[in-house]
Formats: C-alpha cells, structure tokens, sequence
C-alpha cells in the first residue's frame, strides 16, 4: 500500500469516527397513554352505545345509557315520602298556632321533610347518571361491553384517550441520567412518521430497574436504567403500542439507526396497549 493511500484510510477512519463520536444518543422506547376508563356508579344492563371503536368525541357528549326501572321507582317512592312529609309538616304548622300542638312536633316534622327533599334530590341525581357523557375530548380506545350486557358498578365500559394523554415511555442508563432535565426537548422517530417530531420531557423516575426484558447482551444485565416520560408536541401523530425511537437531541437527522448491540440503548418490550387489567375481553 503506497504512502499516500494509507494516509487517505487513515483520515477517513478519524473522520467516520469523529461522526460517530458527535452524534447524540439514541434510545428505543414505545408510545403509551392515560386512558380515561368511564363506567357506571351503579350496576345496569347496557340499552343504548352512542359510539364506536375509534370515534372521535366531544366534551359532554352522550356515550351510552343503562336501564333506569329501579331508579324510576325510587324516585316514585320519594317524591310520595316528600309529599306526605309536607302534610305533616303542615299539620304541625297548623296545631302550633291553634295551640294545639308542640314546638317539638313541628321541629320533628320539619326535620323529616328536610330529609324526605334531600332523598328526592338524590334519587334524581341516581336516575340522571343512567345516562353517561365524555368526561373529556378525545377519542374512543376501547368498548368493553356490548348494549344488552350486564355491567357492575365501576367496571369500564368506554376507554377514552384524549390527545394531551399520549406519552413515549423510554429508558435510559444510570451514567447519561444527570444530563437529563425535565421540560427538555428530544426528537421522536417512528416507521412511517413525518420528520422532525419532538417531545418534552415530563416525567424521571426516582427509582432504578434492571434493564426491561429484551436484552441485547450479557453486559446489560447487570445495568441499571431509569425510566423516563415525554409528552409530544403532536401528539395526535402517534399510536398507542408503537414502536419509536428517541433522540437525546432534537436537531438529530431523521430515521437515526441504532446497532441491536449498542450498550446505549437499554430496550424494553411494548405492553399491549388500551388494556384494562380489571376489565373483560374488547367487544367487537
């Protein structure tokens, strides 16, 4: 090899090297998000679903409504309690100016009219949340039950994920976490997304993990990694349970590729996503 062609090797390996000494770290991670689980307070069969899977809704929007025949009848039971309250509550009234009753009677009477009206107020409050509205904007995730299904008090039937929701969950080892600052700015890429995405950083963890289940070499076992959160800037461009990559520095150039064997790069495997531990199979 001739003098001047080593020379030429040589100052393209510094090169290469110099390249790969200033890039910014990559690290891989999985979009997750806050669902917003809406059931109802009390147990009833399902008779009408206002959404689908996959629809898009508003603040108090209707969602669904449950049978209300108990509900009904308590609140017959109560406004003839209130009634019959009232009547006594009149007749004491009455005896008290004739002289022909107590101060106690008629504070008695009037104490059981208070508690008849509070009663009746509360039945109707009961019947009006047999009818269920989004709590929030923003889509529908998941339908556990079907209309004719029977559902107990606090079980979810509608996941919601509202955009501001949306998460990337990535992990970081112990040596990089002191140069990592909430609020900070990093770039998220994904297969099939538009350039140029960032996120902030809102969450570190305080406590430590082993390296998550995939692991990439016997090095990494013995690591320990933080886990961080970030929030995008658009959030409405990621899907729940998607794979991304994530910049420590958000001028890196899009599609960064990472080395299955970088020890930069602790990984973890992606949970299914808008899964409700408590709650039964999707409905279809």
């Amino acid at each position: 090899m001739t003098p001047v062609r080593f020379a030429l090797l040589l100052f393209a390996g510094l090169g290469l090297a110099g390249c790969n000494a200033a890039r910014p770290p990559v690290l891989q991670g999985w979009v997750e998000a806050d669902l917003i689980f809406v059931g109802p307070d009390e147990a009833g069969r399902i008779e009408t679903l206002n959404v689908r899977q996959g629809d898009q809704v508003t603040l108090r929007a209707p969602l669904l409504t449950l049978d209300a025949e108990l509900q009904q009848a308590d609140l017959q039971v109560q406004e003839a309690t209130l009634k019959n309250a009232q009547l006594a509550y009149d007749r004491a009234v009455t005896l008290v100016r004739s002289n022909a009753g107590t101060q106690r009677a008629m504070d008695e009477a009037e104490a059981a009219q208070r508690t008849a009206q509070a009663r009746l107020n509360s039945s109707k409050t009961r019947l009006e949340r047999r009818k269920m509205f989004s709590p929030v904007e923003g889509s529908v995730e998941q339908l556990y039950f079907r209309v004719g299904e029977m559902v107990s008090a606090g079980r979810p039937v509608i996941a919601l994920l509202p955009p501001g929701n949306v998460k990337i969950r990535f992990f970081v080892a112990e040596a990089k976490l002191p140069a990592i600052k909430i609020d900070e700015v990093v770039g998220v890429y994904c297969d099939g997304c538009a350039d140029g995405l960032t996120a902030r950083i809102s969450f570190i963890s305080r406590s430590s993990e082993f390296t998550p289940p995939v692991i990439y070499s016997l090095e990494e076992r013995n690591k320990l990694v933080f886990m961080i959160e970030a929030r995008p800037d658009q959030p409405e461009k990621f899907r729940v349970g998607q794979p991304v990559t994530v910049s420590l520095s958000s001028t890196l150039s899009p599609s960064p590729t990472v080395s299955p064997g970088a020890a930069t790069m602790p990984s973890a495997t992606p949970p299914s996503p808008s899964s409700s531990p408590s709650s039964p199979g999707p409905a279809q």
